[in-house]
């Protein structure tokens, strides 16, 4: 498994603009239900997240829009896992065409794993360290996503 289908979608009327493109909102919409999808692929489904009380935050977020989307694109999320520690998840979304490789658009989160009683921060647990673990490991050949770690500046003037 190098990247992991998270999420595939067909680009809905509701969801595209007055160009004729995917809404900006709605990319991130897709990257939230990719995120969704791995979490449950972690141990973090619904019934987990009752029963434990824990869940993901999101942190932060970088999204690139590279290609655009048109509709009725069915399109596919796929989610490379960056790294992690005992309570965060760095990861990348990429979206695509179904079984095309060219990227539509990135997505880099960082998340923080959290007992919703507090609320603070948690280490995962060991279920779910597991899962990320064997991620990882599958996906240990995979190179850097070309737009993770970037910053929002203008050029410096010379």
């Amino acid at each position: 498994m190098p990247t992991l289908t998270t999420y595939q979608t067909r680009i809905i009327p509701d969801w595209v603009d007055y160009n004729g493109h995917l809404r900006d909102a709605f990319y991130l919409l897709i990257f939230s239900y990719a995120t969704d999808a791995l979490m449950d692929r972690l141990g973090l489904d619904s019934n987990s997240r009752e029963a434990s009380g824990h869940s993901l935050f999101t942190l932060e977020l970088h999204l690139n829009y590279l290609h655009e989307v048109k509709l009725d694109a069915e399109v596919e999320v796929r989610t490379q896992i960056i790294g992690h520690d005992s309570k965060r998840l760095h990861l990348y979304h990429s979206l695509h065409l179904v079984g095309d490789d060219k990227a539509l658009a990135g997505n880099e989160q960082m998340l923080l794993h959290v007992d919703l009683a507090g609320p603070h921060a948690t280490p995962f647990s060991e279920t779910s360290l597991a899962r990320l673990a064997a991620i990882v490991t599958e996906q240990a050949d995979l190179s850097a996503p070309q737009y993770i770690g970037r910053v929002i500046a203008l050029p410096t003037k010379k």
